[in-house]
């Protein structure tokens, strides 16, 4: 079901039930005050009537009867009657009004004057009549009477009664007549309310449909330079305009560098595949060559091998990172795993002096693996742009919460507008280009392990005067003795 739909219905539900409760409610106070007002009436007209026959055995007021009788019916009839409910007077012009039996309202005790329809006026408290007196509603040639009725008492016997009654069509009719006109103003209002939920509801999900049809565009045409049209206004569809905008950038930005790394991984293995089947079909097509000269084609196919199998490493591993490759972090000292990376990057060195700073342990929490691989890399870029016999140095230190490691050479350094671009894929300085068997993919491999242990890696170089590539870790406070004990081992 669309969301107008479900938003219009919902607008018109609500609706229909504040307006169902507003109406009930002004309905059944309006009426029970009216038919209160009546018996407020009746209980009035029979005390002034009653007032009189106690002090002078006889009313002025029953005899007159003043405005007893209206323009359009009657509106009171008062009547006197003796202890045994025979008629001894009633007002004028109302013969044909029946005599009824004033004793059986004080006998049983009479509902209130008001319909069933009015339910929530029965939640109401009715004022109850004083002891010897009783409100009642009966039936005189086939419409409704309200009548009160007094008990005159003498000497504790029961005398004679005063009556009052009117009739109730015209208040009956009335109260019908209000509930259908709030049915029908409750039955317009909702469908009133219905359009304009409608209307209104169009008007503010037009934005989304405009997003929608953008979104379908863009998935059929496949351009994710497009953007989505919008206002720019603060409000939530302004704000998911601008989110799926920003989606987009996302998007079109992962795309590119994806296509980007396409190309420079197409270009990178290209070089060295080349290389292979060159000296093959050098071997294949001088199969007499001088040994020396075979022994030069195998050295450089086996360096362009060893080289190619690098980079698919390197390939696989970033593959890996996109996949969010988690790593299985463990307590550890650091400065065990920096000393390990140093011996090996020992091997590498052409000349170069490598210098160690030793230290306490300094714990952290990583991958032993992968930092290791972090310290083979930044020390084999050292040793490579150190020209021999310069100096690269391992420092560890602790630095307030964190391990900080710095890896310094004395090399060629790296030029001010290329230190932004060193940790991208595939990026090569010019210095880099020079050299021999670089990849690009390196730093970004080092920067995806210091990320991955929630750390960050900065460098700071100047050209002819050497390269300060240095990372901060975490730094545990505690380590147990049985860990310790563990990480020895």
């Amino acid at each position: 079901m669309p969301i107008r739909w479900r938003l219009t219905a919902l607008f018109a539900l609500l609706c229909a039930a504040a307006l169902v409760v507003v109406s009930l409610v002004g309905y059944g106070v309006y009426v029970r005050d009216q038919y209160l007002a009546t018996d407020r009436v009746l209980s009035l007209s029979a005390r002034h009537v009653a007032a009189g026959v106690q002090t002078a055995g006889r009313s002025h007021v029953l005899e007159a009867a003043p405005g007893s009788v209206r323009e359009g019916g009657v509106q009171v009839v008062l009547r006197l009657y003796d202890a045994h409910g025979r008629l001894l007077a009633r007002s004028p012009g109302t013969s044909h009004i029946p005599a009824t039996d004033p004793a059986a309202p004080l006998a049983t005790r009479a509902r209130p004057a008001y319909h069933a329809p009015a339910p929530l006026t029965r939640l109401a408290r009715t004022p109850q009549p004083p002891e010897g007196s009783a409100y009642g509603t009966l039936t005189l040639n086939g419409e409704r009477w309200r009548r009160y009725v007094i008990r005159l008492d003498r000497n504790g016997v029961a005398g004679r009664y005063v009556e009052a009654l009117t009739p109730l069509a015209r208040l009956d009719q009335a109260s019908a007549q209000l509930a259908r006109t709030l049915t029908l103003l409750t039955l317009a209002s909702v469908l009133l309310v219905a359009g304009l939920g409608w209307t209104l509801v169009g008007l503010a999900l037009r934005p989304v449909a405009r997003l929608t049809q953008a979104a379908r565009e863009i998935a059929r045409s496949r351009d994710l330079s497009r953007r989505v049209p919008h206002t720019g206004a603060h409000d939530e569809i302004g704000r998911l305009g601008g989110t799926f905008n920003d989606m987009l950038d996302s998007l079109e930005g992962a795309v590119r560098s994806q296509q980007r790394f396409v190309a420079d991984a197409s270009h990178e293995l290209r070089v060295p595949l080349t290389v292979l089947r060159g000296n093959l079909e050098l071997l294949r097509r001088h199969p007499a060559l001088a040994a020396h000269e075979r022994g030069e084609i195998v050295q450089e196919t086996e360096r362009e091998a060893a080289r190619l199998s690098r980079l698919v490493s390197d390939l696989l591993l970033l593959a890996r990172v996109d996949a969010d490759l988690e790593l299985n972090l463990r307590a550890l000292d650091l400065r065990a795993v920096a000393l390990e990376a140093f011996r090996d990057a020992r091997l590498l060195a052409q000349g170069q002096i490598l210098r160690f700073e030793d230290g306490p342990p300094l714990w952290v929490r990583g991958d032993a693996d992968r930092l290791k691989q972090l310290l083979l890399i930044l020390l084999d870029n050292a040793i490579k742009f150190t020209p021999a016999p310069g100096t690269v140095g391992v420092v560890l230190r602790l630095e307030g919460e964190q391990v900080q490691l710095e890896v310094q050479d004395h090399g060629v350094g790296i030029r001010e507008d290329e230190q932004p671009l060193v940790f991208e894929r595939f990026f090569r300085g010019e210095a880099a280009r020079a050299q021999e068997g670089g990849s690009g993919l390196g730093l970004a491999i080092a920067r995806w392990i210091v990320q991955q242990h929630r750390g960050d890696i900065s460098l700071r170089s100047r050209p002819g005067e050497g390269t300060v590539v240095t990372v901060r870790l975490p730094a545990l406070e505690t380590v147990s003795p049985a860990t310790a004990e563990a990480a020895a081992g």
